[in-house]
């Protein structure tokens, strides 16, 4: 049976660059769904299967209104919300198996809004115009491919022709290549890891693996969390070993690697055993030293310069109260089993004993807050060891299977 390609977008202004989208994947025998966003009108170039008016009302508003409105950042809000509605629910009737877009800014917000809310692994592609820089905005936790357009998505010539041809490819690729079934049906759990816990989560992913476990692994940059918790709202994870909770100290202070507010609350929403450990929380990301806010260089703060592209800055006390108080606000939360596990001798390689971050009084700030604030329910486990001691990831393990046995 053909596979069936939603292919959506504004057709009022982008009706000539998807009729020829259109023809290519028609070519190869893929049977489109055409979804039209365009507010101000539509094209008779190919049949559209679902009207702008349609897609604004799944989002609580006619397309009359917008119009007349005349609010194009209102339009673009609602229509986004109304590709994304409707994506989901063609999704859910088992009508469509991809979903391919084109756009500048604009264009892009509601064709990657249509694409979010698919689960990983449905094929996505979006030609666009923004196809570089931070991109978060558009992919989420999403494996959304964003395709460069080269020239703007206006008209086809010697160079767009190409570009759409190759990003249709793409997505044919993706539809055609058969995913190696597993039969690996252990439980799955899923650990947050980054440069400066990597020997910890090693070791318990290879306990983990030994007592016959699937370890998932995620690089906590801020779409590696978002992307684990969602995989646990999808309810595809038994077990959540947070050893790195980095992003919160960048969501706190403006960093570079935030995953959100929400971060550290979808394990506690399902119910599953969730093991928090403050792991790298004494940093701070910021890309180059030239982009470090120039607050903090006023403030005379401490860094260290990981790489080219990675300033870390050393969270103070004061920092460290707070996200303690946010750790135990998430914990409280929660709907099922949840433990703290404190490393004392250094939540990070650079907290080590003696190491440029080590700062046991700020280590103790944000302890203390968490032990303050928790609910009686929350176990708080202590360790006199580094975070990447061979020790730490030991109780890890044994502490995150005590509460999988309960």
């Amino acid at each position: 049976m053909a596979k069936t390609v939603l292919l959506i977008g504004a057709f009022d202004s982008k009706g000539t660059e998807y009729s020829f989208v259109r023809d290519l994947l028609c070519d190869y025998g893929v049977d489109v769904l055409t979804v039209n966003t365009g507010v101000l009108g539509t094209t008779d170039l190919f049949p559209i299967e679902i009207e702008a008016d349609d897609v604004a009302r799944l989002a609580g508003v006619t397309l009359q209104s917008l119009r007349e409105n005349g609010d194009r950042g209102q339009a673009m809000a609602v229509m986004a919300q109304g590709a994304e509605a409707t994506a989901t629910k063609l999704y859910a009737e088992g009508r469509i198996d991809a979903v391919f877009g084109m756009g500048g800014s604009g264009g892009t917000t509601m064709v990657t809004a249509a694409m979010r809310c698919l689960p990983l692994g449905v094929p996505k592609v979006c030609v666009c115009t923004v196809a570089s820089g931070d991109t978060s905005g558009y992919v989420g936790a999403s494996d959304i491919v964003l395709f460069p357009s080269a020239t703007d998505v206006s008209g086809i010539n010697r160079i767009s022709r190409v570009t759409y041809t190759n990003a249709v490819g793409a997505l044919l690729g993706m539809l055609q290549t058969e995913v190696p079934k597993s039969q690996d049906d252990r439980p799955i759990v899923v650990a947050s890891m980054f440069g400066n816990t990597t020997a910890c989560v090693d070791q318990c992913r290879g306990l983990l693996d030994s007592r016959g476990f699937e370890v998932l692994v995620f690089h906590a940059v801020g779409t590696g969390g978002q992307t684990m918790e969602s995989l646990i709202d999808q309810g595809l994870v038994d077990a959540c070993l947070d050893i790195t909770t980095t992003e919160w100290a960048d969501e706190l202070c403006g960093g570079v690697f935030s995953a959100g507010p929400n971060r550290l609350e979808a394990a506690g929403r399902a119910g599953i055993p969730h093991l928090i450990v403050p792991g790298c929380v004494d940093m701070v990301n910021f890309n180059s030293p030239e982009s470090v806010p120039q607050q903090f260089v006023d403030q005379d703060r401490l860094f260290y310069h990981w790489n080219p592209t990675v300033t870390l800055m050393r969270t103070n006390i004061e920092e460290n109260r707070q996200l303690g108080r946010i750790f135990a606000e998430k914990a409280n939360q929660a709907n099922g089993p949840v433990a703290f596990l404190f490393p004392l001798g250094g939540v990070s390689i650079l907290d080590g004993d003696g190491e440029l971050f080590c700062d046991r009084e700020a280590d103790q700030a944000l302890f203390d807050a968490i032990k303050s604030n928790v609910n009686a329910h929350v176990q708080i486990v202590e360790l006199n060891a580094n975070i990447n001691d061979p020790a730490f990831a030991d109780r890890a393990v044994e502490l995150l299977l005590e509460m999988k046995c309960r």
